[in-house]
């Protein structure tokens, strides 16, 4: 895992090695104050070199300037490489959820996903930044402070470094309950997040059903989750920096009764020992700082591990030697085709269904009978298991064309239609992005909503808020079917794309669906069994399986299950209409 964290350092380098070097002189700067005032005690105070004195004052407080200036330097161009690093990072995360499959979204909450996206990369940013620095400025004081406190007395240095080891044991006994802690305090934070994005998304509803305290319970078990999980990290974090605290503490200690008895016994001089208590500091404070680095290296370390975690996931991608699809026909046959989400539950059984160019095929039957997952297995969104059947477009298995030439031949209508934030412009062109104004207005009136639009104020530009909220949900769904007149695919899938609304708005939706399907191959899911009377061709789809097919007519003939489901929608005198 650390390879793959350095790997984000490389387009910094140049930048990195120069953070590094004035990290660098910092260190050696910072030991510039206990070798002048070692000389203060020792010759220039007691041979009244007056004039040398100011001029070591002048020379400190020079190099104390540049220190400043290098500590503004590795301060801002450190964190703003903190930045860039955090900023790759997220768009690799970005650019990888758009390539993992549906079976991801399905198991990950949004509001967790978003956590690992800023909260998690924030902290990796500050270790990706104050990690190298710290570790680097540290080090080098420790080494340089303990080489000049040998050159003073080599016994009193010996008891400073003898404490070392117990601060190791110290830190390597916590570490273990610090990363744990901290692991659980994200988990929780992701899922306040989860809860908190759901909320909101569906406020509309929860205030409908009154169920605002139902939310804040909720929450609030949330919230509580992550207390609890905040308290043990503090615990574990409260219990390491009092103990190795406690550890620094004694050596002082050590140091002060050991340094007055050789003061005492004429083995070092009042300079010397004055100067290594001052150099002490320099040795303790470094060594201080890398324990209190453990508590953001944790923070760093479990962000990027959850943020490995997604970008280890397996993404979609085509089969070896996949090619385009071009001149699409339409053409479409499932052949011997079962799937299932999970292993022991099968969706679908050995279906096959063959639907020629521009022919309409509508699906039917209970709620949970398989509909929907063969809609989402024509555009490869869910993989068939190699010894599953197979899916064709033109005669050509979908496992051997390449996912993006698949889904841009195929559109796609739902029920639950989702609009993206930004203008009505901004949906519509989404089907292709690079098409013409007058091609955009033209899908708009074949959907019959251009004229709504040039009622607004604003036209094309106007706002339609998060989801499409301040339109009606006729108005959604034509503007979802604008969407797809657009982009112009030769196969089209429909599904429940009227269920939902009114029969006035519906009998104007099923016009601009009608005249999208002109020329097109169909592929429909219905509830409203009035919406596909017309259909090619009808198939009844009950666990899985195809049950009964034919035209509306054959179906009600064959007095099957059809009949029985048309029957519960209409009257009885007008099933021979």
């Amino acid at each position: 895992m650390l390879r793959r964290f350095i790997v984000y350092y490389k387009s910094h380098g140049k930048m990195l090695f120069f953070d590094m070097v004035a990290a660098l002189l910092i260190s050696v700067i910072g030991m510039v104050y206990p070798i002048v005032t070692n000389k203060m005690l020792n010759e220039y105070i007691p041979n009244k070199m007056y004039s040398t004195i100011v001029v070591a004052g002048v020379i400190v407080l020079t190099l104390y300037f540049v220190r400043m200036l290098l500590r503004y330097f590795v301060d801002y161009y450190g964190h703003v490489i903190g930045v860039k690093m955090q900023s790759q990072m997220r768009q690799d995360l970005f650019s990888h959820l758009q390539k993992l499959p549906f079976k991801f979204y399905d198991n990950n909450e949004t509001g967790r996903i978003m956590t690992r996206m800023t909260s998690d990369l924030f902290e990796v940013c500050e270790l990706a930044h104050h990690g190298p620095e710290n570790l680097l400025i540290s080090s080098v004081m420790i080494v340089l402070s303990f080489i000049y406190l040998l050159t003073i007395d080599w016994i009193l240095t010996l008891i400073i470094f003898a404490c070392v080891p117990i601060l190791v044991v110290v830190t390597v006994h916590y570490r273990k309950a610090m990363q744990q802690a901290f692991d659980d305090r994200r988990t929780s934070n992701a899922t306040i997040n989860a809860s908190v994005e759901s909320s909101v998304t569906g406020i509309r509803v929860t205030k409908a059903y009154t169920n605002s305290e139902r939310e804040v319970e909720k929450f609030s078990k949330g919230d509580r989750a992550f207390v609890d999980a905040s308290r043990r990290a503090y615990s574990a974090m409260a219990k390491f920096h009092s103990s190795t605290t406690f550890v620094t503490d004694v050596f002082n200690v050590f140091i002060l009764i050991a340094g007055g008895l050789f003061l005492y016994s004429g083995r070092i001089s009042f300079g010397d020992y004055s100067t290594f208590i001052v150099s002490v500091n320099l040795f303790i404070s470094p060594v201080n700082t890398l324990i209190s680095f453990m508590e953001q290296f944790q923070n760093g370390v479990s962000g990027f591990k959850r943020f490995v975690e997604i970008m280890d996931e397996e993404p979609e991608k085509d089969s070896e030697n996949a090619r385009e699809l071009r001149d699409v026909k339409g053409e479409i046959e499932f052949r011997n085709v079962s799937y299932s989400y999970e292993e022991e539950k099968e969706v679908l059984r050995n279906v096959d269904l063959r639907l020629d160019k521009g022919r309409k095929l509508a699906l039917v039957g209970p709620s949970g009978g398989g509909k929907t997952t063969l809609c989402h297995l024509l555009p490869n969104f869910y993989k068939l298991e190699e010894d599953c059947g197979a899916i064709l477009i033109d005669g050509t298995d979908i496992k051997k064309l390449t996912l993006e030439s698949v889904r841009r031949n195929i559109g796609i209508v739902q029920q639950d239609v989702f609009l993206f934030v930004g203008t009505i412009r901004d949906n519509i062109m989404y089907g292709r992005p690079d098409a013409s104004e007058e091609d955009m207005i033209k899908a708009a009136q074949r959907a019959n909503i251009h004229d709504y639009i040039m009622s607004l104020e604003n036209g094309y530009d106007t706002e339609i808020g998060e989801r499409g909220v301040k339109l009606s949900g006729g108005q959604k769904q034509r503007l979802s079917i604008a969407r797809v007149f657009l982009k112009d695919p030769a196969i089209l899938i429909l599904d429940e794309a009227t269920s939902a609304l009114d029969n006035t708005t519906e009998v104007l939706i099923q016009q601009a669906l009608d005249e999208l399907c002109k020329g097109r191959t169909t592929l429909v899911v219905a509830h409203r069994l009035s919406t596909i009377r017309n259909a090619d061709e009808i198939a009844v789809v009950i666990d899985g399986r195809i049950k009964e097919r034919g035209t509306h007519e054959e179906l009600i003939q064959l007095d099957g299950t059809y009949k029985k489901l048309y029957s519960l929608q209409f009257r009885e005198n007008d099933l021979f209409e």
